[in-house]
């Protein structure tokens, strides 16, 4: 059939049908909201690159996560940034460290809530690598040590759910042994199993404080150009273990995300970054797009891509829109 007797204008003529015919939709249920924990009481400091956002101590933490409960979203991830940094990021993997004294928290407070929690050590390190370091030299197998360490940590201080981020080869495996031999075998991982070296990035090293201190982190986290070898990743960590894979960043990786979720019957998440956050911030402050309206068709959009979880920082924002 072609027109005049087809018109498909016809299912777009008011807002009803469009809702009636519409093939995508958000649900609170899609999104995880980033949290960053720092040290004090009564902290509340602005991320200047990231409006709405901040830097929170654990007392502010707990409020926030009761908000987030209360506009029905599932559940959170945790940053932290540590009183003391060092060469091997000690306090990643202390019982008494940031993270740890968060997730306590905020269970003893909220029983019936998704704690998700990173793994990885570049905010805990004075060289701010995701790794053990060597000269100039990241060092992949004796990370894996220290990010087993680190996970088994926060699964003991009651973490639902460990999201590995350093991009070392292995962790996945060396995690899961870990939680397994130490009767964690619940604890599930949400792996970030294609992240890209990208310069969407910096809002969220201002936000963690996780910069590298020299080089960049190409070495480990993934070029950009490469479509197949992040099936690979995605493949290995599965293998491994992962319970849910990640995709990192979303809007310039739609292609992936879409065929990590075609290739793999697993549940895929993807990370709304903080430069794509940033982005629409600044332009909406500007005047130059409707903020609102750009967050929703971002979001809208990754949903469409294929993921099924969506960590991102509009989550409250959207969570009311919805």
């Amino acid at each position: 059939m072609n027109f005049p007797q087809l018109r498909l204008r016809r299912l777009r003529k008011n807002e009803r049908i469009r809702r009636l015919v519409r093939e995508t939709g958000l649900s609170v249920d899609d999104f995880v909201y980033p949290l960053f924990v720092c040290p004090g009481k009564g902290v509340k400091t602005p991320i200047s690159s990231m409006v709405g956002q901040f830097q929170l101590s654990i007392d502010h933490i707990i409020e926030e996560v009761e908000e987030v409960e209360g506009l029905g979203i599932p559940g959170v991830i945790l940053f932290g940034i540590p009183e003391r940094k060092d060469e091997m990021g000690t306090e990643a993997y202390s019982d008494d460290g940031i993270i740890q004294r968060a997730v306590r928290a905020i269970k003893e407070e909220i029983l019936d809530f998704l704690v998700i929690t990173d793994v990885c050590l570049c905010g805990y390190t004075s060289h701010g690598h995701c790794g053990v370091v060597d000269g100039d030299q990241i060092l992949n197998d004796p990370t894996l040590e220290l990010l087993a360490k680190q996970a088994l940590s926060h699964a003991r201080a009651g973490a639902d759910m460990v999201a590995p981020s350093d991009m070392m080869d292995g962790r996945v495996g060396a995690i899961r042994k870990a939680l397994d031999e130490n009767g964690y075998s619940e604890t599930a991982i949400m792996a970030y199993s294609a992240k890209f070296a990208s310069s969407f990035y910096g809002p969220f090293r201002e936000a963690a404080e996780s910069a590298p201190q020299f080089g960049d982190r190409k070495s480990y986290q993934m070029d950009f150009a490469n479509a197949d070898e992040a099936l690979r990743e995605v493949r290995l960590d599965i293998h491994e273990g992962a319970d849910i894979v990640m995709v990192k960043p979303a809007l310039p990786y739609l292609d992936l995300i879409y065929r990590v979720k075609e290739e793999f019957n697993i549940p895929v998440a993807a990370y709304n970054v903080s430069g794509e956050y940033a982005m629409i911030k600044a332009a909406a402050q500007l005047g130059w797009i409707d903020g609102e309206r750009a967050m929703m068709e971002s979001l809208l959009s990754i949903k469409r891509a294929g993921a099924d979880i969506i960590v991102t920082y509009f989550a409250k924002e959207a969570a009311k829109r919805i």
